[in-house]
This record gives structure tokens, sequence and C-alpha cells, in this order.
């Protein structure tokens, strides 16, 4: 395919119009929604979330589209619908007296339907046709098929009045949702639906290991692009939500900002003080080495900061968690009341490690935190290609939000488990915990593994928990290498003593010293007097000498002047 058509048939997927569900990340995996004005085909077993897929669908709609909706159900009536619907926080009466939601119930018996060339589903269409019109209605839902068709044996009638259905419902210009049941070796159990719906949705409730998971796929999509995958959604209190797999990417941007870890030692193990922001940390080690402490503490440093965070347990509830992190001078229950800090918590056995990430996913995109502490990925159980899977899409997500991710995994021993081999090349920064033994005691070290686009400590960092949080000691190399506890005090206490002996060895030396310089000083003084008094004898005996040549000099001119004066 040339550029230009590629670019074409971008351009005519973009302009089909499109009616938002309003279902977190199915408008994502869409494109946009389901087909305006075209009839939609949503079908899976039973329990899978029809019925409630295409409720949502319609109240979506009414509350935040502006589009009433229609719902005709052939199984449910309307009074059981509203109070199955009502779990979800849902006033369905409320919607009806507002002429927001019509819900009409057809009563359908199998026994009383007459096949024949002539059977149509005109009584259908006038009680539909005055549905839509007495609210306005833009949106309609067609819950199930195979309870309006149960009487039809002959598929050529089958297909016919199903092309017809489908034909009216574009003709009224509504965007339509309608149920089907699954058949064996097939979409629907007449097999026929599939084939005349523009856009077939399947919902797939499976369970692997005692663990059920909820699965989408888009088989087709007339006229759109769509995502291809299967994708994991998520039924609970707060509705439906669809992990959008397909947004995962590597587009995200990237920040030069760093955030403090919680750990003033920590950060500055790290060359930009601290983790980028929209970084992904994993922090990994045995059982006691503080892993939650360190999620904690981050979380504190974001809360700190005025920002908003998530942290997902698995190990302990909320109460036990801030009591616990509370003994190490943490305190999450101011954060937590300013609503800065949300605490969920969840076994790792209640759902499937898809429907965790589709529940994490959920909770992000409703809290918006600017960062996620999930601990420990480690408790998570099944192939490993599929939570390596699973998690690349759950940090591509976090990444191209700008939210900043710590995940906590658990360590049996020093060397490397399967956990850190599966995700370590997916983080940006890997923080690694051991437990230290030697001299008869455990104590913890840290030391930073990687960190992607800053220089970092190659020290391994002994860390003690104390009441004042996470301290990390300045590193200790003994002559044995790195020591760490008790066995790096006994050392510090050696090495004070031989230092104090050296000190008092020098000050013995030095006042020898001072002894034999004094003793040399009061010899060299007497030698010196000594030297100077026999100086100053020889000075007289030469002055002596030299008055005796002076006067022996006068005696003689005086002599000779005598004996001159006889001649």
């Amino acid at each position: 395919m040339t550029m230009h058509a590629a670019t074409a048939l971008d351009s005519a997927f973009q302009s089909l119009p499109k009616t938002p569900s309003g279902i977190d990340g199915f408008d994502d995996v869409t494109l946009g929604g389901l087909p305006a004005g075209r009839p939609t085909l949503v079908c899976g077993g039973a329990g899978c979330g029809k019925t409630l897929f295409a409720m949502t669908f319609l109240v979506n709609g009414a509350l935040r589209f502006d589009e009433p909706g229609v719902f005709m159900s052939f199984e449910e009536r309307a009074e059981d619908l509203a109070a199955n619907i009502a779990s979800l926080g849902i006033d369905v009466p409320g919607l009806v007296a507002a002429k927001k939601l019509a819900i009409d119930h057809v009563r359908v018996e199998r026994s009383e339907i007459e096949e024949s060339g002539e059977y149509d589903l005109e009584g259908l269409f006038v009680r539909l046709g005055h549905a839509i019109k007495t609210v306005g209605a833009r949106r309609v839902v067609l819950d199930t098929l195979e309870a309006l068709f149960s009487g039809f044996t002959d598929t050529a009638v089958l297909r016919a009045e199903l092309r017809r259905l489908f034909g009216w419902l574009k003709e009224q210009g509504v965007t339509a949702v309608i149920t089907g049941e699954r058949g064996e070796g097939q979409l629907t159990r007449h097999g026929l639906e599939e084939y005349v719906s523009d856009c077939v949705i399947l919902l797939d409730n499976r369970v692997e290991e005692q663990i059920t998971t909820r699965r989408l796929r888009i088989v087709k999509y007339r006229g759109s692009a769509h995502g291809t995958n299967e994708y994991p959604f998520l039924i609970d209190g707060q509705g439906i939500s669809v992990v959008p797999i397909t947004s995962a990417g590597l587009a995200h941007t990237i920040s030069n900002e760093p955030v403090s870890s919680g750990v003033p030692g920590l950060d500055a193990m790290l060359g930009a003080g601290g983790f980028y922001r929209g970084s992904s940390v994993l922090v990994t080690g045995g059982s006691g080495t503080g892993k939650t402490i360190f999620g904690a503490r981050f979380a504190a440093a974001t809360c700190e900061r005025g920002e908003r965070c998530l942290l997902f347990t698995f190990e302990e509830s909320p109460e036990q968690l801030v009591r616990n992190l509370s003994s190490v001078g943490t305190d999450l229950r101011p954060h937590i009341a300013a609503g800065l800090l949300r605490v969920e918590s969840a076994r790792p056995s209640l759902f499937g490690f898809e429907m965790h990430l589709a529940r994490i996913v959920r909770d992000v995109l409703r809290f918006r935190p600017t960062a996620v502490v999930v601990d420990p990925i480690s408790a998570f159980h099944g192939p490993n290609s599929e939570i390596q899977a699973a998690l690349l899409r759950l940090i591509d997500i976090l990444k191209d939000g700008g939210i900043t991710a710590l995940f906590t995994g658990l360590t049996a021993s020093t060397q490397l488990s399967d956990t850190e081999h599966m995700v370590s090349s997916l983080m940006d920064i890997w923080i690694s915990l051991r437990c230290i033994e030697e001299t008869g005691e455990r104590n913890r070290g840290l030391y930073v593994l990687k960190a992607r686009g800053m220089s970092h400590s190659n020290q391994i960092r002994e860390y003690r928990l104390t009441g004042e949080g996470v301290v990390l000691t300045e590193p200790y190399i003994g002559p044995g290498g790195v020591m760490t506890g008790s066995a790096r005090v006994m050392e510090e206490v050696r090495e004070r003593a031989e230092a104090l002996r050296r000190d008092r060895e020098r000050a013995l030396r030095r006042r020898e010293l001072d002894r034999k310089t004094a003793a040399m000083e009061r010899q060299i003084a007497e030698l010196r007097a000594a030297l100077e008094a026999e100086t100053a004898e020889v000075a007289m005996l030469d002055e002596q000498a030299a008055l005796r040549e002076r006067t022996l000099q006068q005696d003689r001119q005086t002599m000779a002047a005598m004996r001159g004066a006889a001649e």
C-alpha cells in the first residue's frame, strides 16, 4: 500500500461517525466508540456482562452525552433490571421519570409463535418506534435476540427477519446494541447475527487455575480500524473498565525533573538526586528487607509535595499497613485524610492478573495520581510471559500519563529470581535490597543495579530501619571488604583502640625525644661555656704577651737612648 493510499484509508476510518460508549478504555480500543446510527452485536456466554455492557452504554448516553435511550428486554422485567443496575449506584427509575430512558419488557413465548413465510416483526417495530419517539432516543438496546427469535427454525426466514430488524434500526438513525448468547463453535446461537451486524463484540468469561478473567475482543468493525487483541475488562461496584492494550507504546514524553524517593541517602546515591518523574522503579529483596517501607516512603514523599499517590497492596490491609509503617516513622494517615493518598488492597487470588491490571488502570484514570506504588508484583502467579506482557502494558500506560511508578518484588535468595529476570529489563531503575549474614547476625544492604539516564553509586550501602525511617550509613570497607552490623562496630572499636595506641606511642616517643633534646642542649651549653672560658683565658694570655712585647720594646728604646747620651 502506498503512503497516499494509506493516508486516504486512515481518513476514511476517521470519518466514520462514532458514538462514545463512556466505558473506561473501551472507546480507546474502538478509536471513538460504537458506529453511530448502526447496530452492534454484543455476544458472549452467561455471566460475561452483556446486559451490563448494554445498560452502561445507555446510562452513559443519558447522563454524559445527552442522548436518551430505549432498553427493550425479552427476558428481564423492568423492575428486575432496575434493581440489578442499582448496585452500581444508577437510579434507573429516576432516568425513566426524567424521560431520559425508556425500559420495555416484551414477553416472548415460543409456544405462542407460529412460524410461516409471512411472519414478520411489524408489531415489534411499532412498539419500539413508539418508545423511541416518546423519549427522543438516540440509543437503543435489544436484550437478547435468542428470546426474540426462539420460535424460528427456518434459517432463511431467520436471516430475512434479522436483516429487516437491522435495516429498520438503521432507518431510525439510532445507535443500537443487540445482545446475543454464545453458540457452540460460533459466536452466536444461530450463527447469523454476526454476519448482518456492522460491529461485533465478543465478551468472554473464562476460568484458568480456578481464577476467573473477563476478556473482550472486537471481532469486526465495518468501516473503522480497531484494536484486534483480547482486552481484559473489569466488572465491579464502579461499573465496567477495559484495559486499552493498544494504547501502550513508546511515544510517551520524558521529564528531567527528579522526584525524591523519600530516603535522602538513596537520593544521594542517584546522580539526579532522585527518580526522574515518569520513570519506572523496581525494588527487590528478600522477606524482611523493607521493600514495603521503601514504597511507603516514596508514597509519603509524593504526598508531602502536595501530589496524589495510589498505593496498591496485595499482602496487607490498609489499616495493617498504616499501623506497621508508623513504627518506622512513616505516618500515612494525614495524607489519606487529605485525599492525597489512596490505598487499595486485595488478595492476588481474588482476580487473575489481567483483572488486577484492569482495576489498577481504572483507578489510575479516575484518581489521577502522579505516582503509583504496587506492592508486590511477585504475589501474582501465572505464566511468566503473561505477567510480563501485563506489566509492560501497565508500565506504558503509566509512562504515557507521566506517572512515576514504584514496584516491589520478593526474591527468595541472593540469586536473581524469575520475577527479576522477567521484569527488570522493563524498569528504568532497579534497586536491590539484600540481607548480609556474618558474625552470627543479619544486616541489610542496598545497592543500585541500574539507573537509566543518570550516574549512580556502585557502593553497597548498609541501611537501618529506625523510628525515624530508613537511614543509610556511610560505606565502611574493612580489611576483608564491606563490613556491616556489629562486625562493623567491633572493627571500628578495634581501629579506634589501635589509633589510641599509636597516639600513645607517638606521645611517648615525643617525650623521649624531648628529654634527649634537653640533655643534649644542656651538654652543648656546658661545652659552649667551657669553650668560652678557654677562649677568654687565651685572649687574656694574648693580651699579656702583647703587653710584655710593648714593654720590652719600650725598654729597648730607653736603653738605646741612654747609650746615645753616654757617647
